[in-house]
Formats: structure tokens, C-alpha cells, sequence
């Protein structure tokens, strides 16, 4: 009888089930305490996740190659169980540089399918950003985000831009984007900028704090407190001056 045929859906559905028969109930009661809203986790450690991501990856690619791994990690993300997302980018990661706009503008879409801050922290930090720093013209596509209704797009916004930041880049674009979104009123989005002003201030400390004295009377707390941790005490003082 002859083998039926090797999909990515068919990979996927293997991927998953090793997954789910590989987590830990006790773990995944912990998982849901920490998060506020509901989550679906089957119990893995973060380590232990990204090993068996690793083997799968290595396998997956021997065999089909990179299109196909690319396409069973689409597959993985569109599940609902915290595990696949994160899998799905474990699957990808450090591949950056051979991916292209084909596979920017699918990580994009894959923005549309996020459920918590653990998934849109993984995709966005470890996928999309790495590819903004290396091709910077993909900051304008970035920015578009800051205006979306969508909490996690506007959020993405800002952890896209913390790779380039970190190598002193995009000064301009982040002053900007900081701008226009020190009046949103989503913790999820503030926290994002203050890390995004944070890792900002740690690298290119000469452009940020006047930037951050600037914006002092008008930044939500939580904002200006993330942005000034990495800073000197004095200049945490004069920043967060009443």
C-alpha cells in the first residue's frame, strides 16, 4: 500500500502531538496562573521547548528543505495552544538571513493571529525584528503598524524596532513612533514602548535622555520608569523629576 504523500500539515499534526504528549499538566497550571487572560498551554519549559524545536527543524529541513519548514512553522501558528506558536518560531529562528519579503510579509499576517504577549514577544523579537534590522526600508512597514486598531499590531510596532536599536539604529523612526503612541492607553502597547525606549537609552544614551527629558510631562509612568532602567541613577533622577 502506497505511503501517503508528506505534507505540512501532515508534519504539523506530528509536531503537535509530540507536543501535547510531551508537556506537563502541574507546568501548564502554572503557565495559566501567570498570564491574565485565558491560555492554552500544554506545559513545557521554554529550554525544553526550543531542543525539540531544534531536532524538528533539523529533520524537517534534511528532508524538504527550508520552503517546507517555513510552511509547517504557518501551519503551527495558527493553532490556539501557546506551545505550537512558540514552536513555530523556534522552528525559523536564526534563519533570518535567508529569508526574504515572501517570508517578511508572512510573519506580518501571522500578527492577526496572536493571542497572548508570550507569542507576539517570540514572533516579533525573534523573527521580524532581526529581518527590520537587517533591511531597514521594512521600518516603514513597521510604522504603519503604530496606527492599527489591533493592540498587538501597535505593540509589534515598537519590539520590531529593538534589534535595529540595539546597533544604534532607527533613532528617528522611534522618536516618532514614541510620539505618536504616548497617548495609547494599552498596557500592552506602554510596555512595549518602554522596553523598545529602554534598550533604546542602554545603546544610544547621547540621543535618548534628551529625548526622554523632552517627552517627561506627557509619557504615561510606566513608559518613562521601563525607559530609565538601564540608566545611571543621576540621570534617572533628572528624567523622572517631577
Amino acid at each position: 500500500m502506497p505511503q501517503p504523500k508528506t505534507t505540512p500539515a501532515l508534519i504539523a499534526a506530528q509536531i503537535r502531538r509530540a507536543l501535547r504528549d510531551g508537556g506537563s499538566a502541574e507546568h501548564a497550571a502554572g503557565v495559566q496562573w501567570f498570564f491574565k487572560d485565558e491560555i492554552k498551554s500544554h506545559g513545557w519549559y521554554t529550554a525544553d521547548l526550543r531542543r525539540a524545536a531544534v531536532r524538528f527543524r533539523r529533520e524537517v529541513r534534511k528532508e524538504q528543505g527550508l520552503d517546507f519548514l517555513v510552511e509547517v512553522a504557518n501551519q503551527l501558528f495558527s493553532g490556539s495552544v501557546l506551545e505550537e506558536k512558540v514552536a513555530a518560531v523556534f522552528l525559523l529562528e536564526k534563519l533570518d538571513s535567508e529569508f526574504g519579503d515572501r517570508e517578511f510579509k508572512l510573519f506580518e499576517s501571522w500578527l492577526d493571529r496572536i493571542s497572548s504577549w508570550a507569542d507576539h514577544d517570540a514572533l516579533v523579537h525573534d523573527l521580524i525584528a532581526p529581518m527590520v534590522a537587517s533591511k531597514p526600508a521594512r521600518a516603514k512597514i513597521v510604522s504603519r503598524w503604530a496606527k492599527s486598531r489591533n493592540r498587538w499590531r501597535r505593540r509589534a510596532a515598537c519590539v520590531a524596532l529593538i534589534r535595529g536599536a540595539r546597533a544604534k539604529m532607527f533613532f528617528p523612526e522611534i522618536a516618532k513612533l514614541a510620539d505618536s503612541l504616548l497617548s495609547d492607553q494599552d498596557d500592552m502597547v506602554r510596555k512595549g514602548l518602554g522596553w523598545l525606549l529602554r534598550e533604546t537609552a542602554k545603546y544610544d544614551a547621547r540621543r535618548t535622555v534628551p529625548y526622554l527629558v523632552k517627552i517627561r510631562a506627557r509619557a504615561p509612568r510606566l513608559v518613562l520608569r521601563t525607559a530609565c532602567e538601564t540608566l545611571p541613577a543621576a540621570m534617572r533622577r533628572q528624567i523622572l523629576a517631577a
